[in-house]
């Protein structure tokens, strides 16, 4: 258990060589759980042996044919190598039709295809799982959301409020009935419970970006002193191996499709963990970004809103990442909720996203992830640049406008906390 153990808090490090050799010594040792085969797929995966991870992974669920997060993975996988949500489906339909009443597989399905682009079947999904278990809580979650981005306002509340019912301290499920409310117009309401939220937990980025959309929707001057895009967003022009990074990156780059769960439609995304961060194009990058942060947190200086009155001046990089959007991609607007600072590097862009007017392909920020009435749109726009380092608190709505090129819209991220 102990090589199990250590494998995956390896995983968790992002440290995959040294996940699959504790995992491996755990498999030669006789471990025969499934969660064994998980890590070791998962450390597979982020290996770029993708064939592998795949084979490792159907190996977990003939252990065990009803393991939820294998099958996630395993949908995640063959959707991101093949951009078909039969061969994503496949596996977990299977399972499924031996085992209907599988809440937890109905979740995972109705999670692969909101992702997968199938909002009215993900639902559905959701739906066929609470028949058999109404008081499912990440059914009910997923339910209401998937009824709120779909106008379904009176139902989303309806679901959030079943959620909301069972446990009423959970702050999730709190943000999914502020998700509601705001689909369903009362504003008012939504802002009262996400301020209990960041009462209750100050650095809930989710409920600073709903308070943040209440505060417009409302007309309170707090949304601009929280959104001070002139104080609190920052962009410098850094200079990188652009062209070194564009082919190490685009080398490592193997996914057709996006991952589920992230903001990304219409492109890959790359985990830069310790091996990719170990490449020297990559890692000069980052001592790179590391002077700009500072220099960011030097300028902002101490306050009491809620990005400054964390500012020690010294921070730790939380995640990193690359994301290469092809023709007609972009990102849905979202935040980072266990971020302080997130940001976008580009490295290489199509000559279309240069235009002021039509904005293709530009970083926008202000514009809700969620239903609102009325609906808002984005407040503030940075313009892609080769060499461009944008910076802005993790609770700021964000998102990419979409763009038609040939060429792929090429990006390097990642979230930063204090330190300190």
């Amino acid at each position: 258990m102990s090589w199990h153990n250590l494998a995956a808090a390896e995983g968790d490090l992002g440290n995959a060589r040294e996940a699959e050799r504790a995992a491996r010594r755990a498999l030669e040792l006789g471990i025969a759980a499934p969660e064994t085969r998980l890590v070791l797929a998962r450390a597979l995966q982020d290996l770029n042996r993708l064939d592998e991870a795949e084979r490792v992974f159907e190996e977990a669920i003939a252990l065990r044919p009803l393991y939820p997060e294998a099958h996630r993975d395993l949908a995640q996988l063959r959707w991101m190598r093949t951009g078909s949500s039969e061969a994503a489906l496949r596996a977990l339909d299977d399972a499924l039709r031996s085992a209907p009443r599988d809440v937890a597989l109905h979740h995972v399905r109705s999670v692969a295809l909101e992702f997968i682009g199938d909002q009215p079947g993900a639902l559905a999904t959701a739906e066929a799982g609470l028949a058999f278990a109404p008081a499912a809580l990440p059914l009910l979650r997923q339910a209401a959301h998937l009824c709120a981005a779909l106008g379904e306002a009176s139902r989303a509340v309806t679901f959030a409020r079943r959620a909301a019912a069972s446990v009423p301290d959970l702050p999730a499920v709190q943000i999914t009935l502020c998700e509601a409310l705001f689909a369903a117009g009362d504003v008012a309401q939504a802002e009262s419970i996400a301020a209990r939220v960041s009462a209750s937990d100050p650095l809930d980025q989710h409920a600073l970006a709903f308070r943040a959309t209440a505060w417009r929707l409302l007309g309170d001057p707090r949304y601009a002193a929280l959104y001070d895009y002139e104080r609190l967003t920052y962009a410098e022009i850094i200079d990188a191996p652009l062209e070194e990074l564009a082919v190490d990156l685009n080398a490592l780059h193997r996914y057709r499709a996006h991952p589920f769960q992230q903001s990304v439609r219409g492109g890959g995304q790359l985990p830069l963990n310790a091996a990719e961060l170990a490449r020297p194009s990559i890692g000069r990058l980052f001592e790179r970004f590391r002077a700009v942060v500072e220099r960011h947190l030097a300028r902002v200086g101490r306050g009491d809103d809620p990005f400054r009155a964390r500012n020690s001046g010294q921070f730790r990089q939380a995640g990193a990442w690359s994301v290469r959007l092809s023709s007609g991609g972009y990102h849905t607007d979202h935040v980072h909720q266990r971020g302080w600072i997130s940001s976008a590097f580009y490295v290489s862009l199509p000559p279309v996203m240069q235009p002021e007017a039509a904005h293709a392909g530009w970083l926008r920020l202000g514009r809700p992830g969620i239903t609102t009435k009325p609906a808002l749109e984005a407040d503030f726009r940075v313009k892609p640049e080769r060499g461009k380092l944008v910076l802005f608190p993790s609770y700021m709505w964000h998102g990419v406008e979409p763009f038609e090129s040939d060429a792929p819209r090429l990006t390097v991220a990642f979230d930063a906390v204090p330190q300190g």
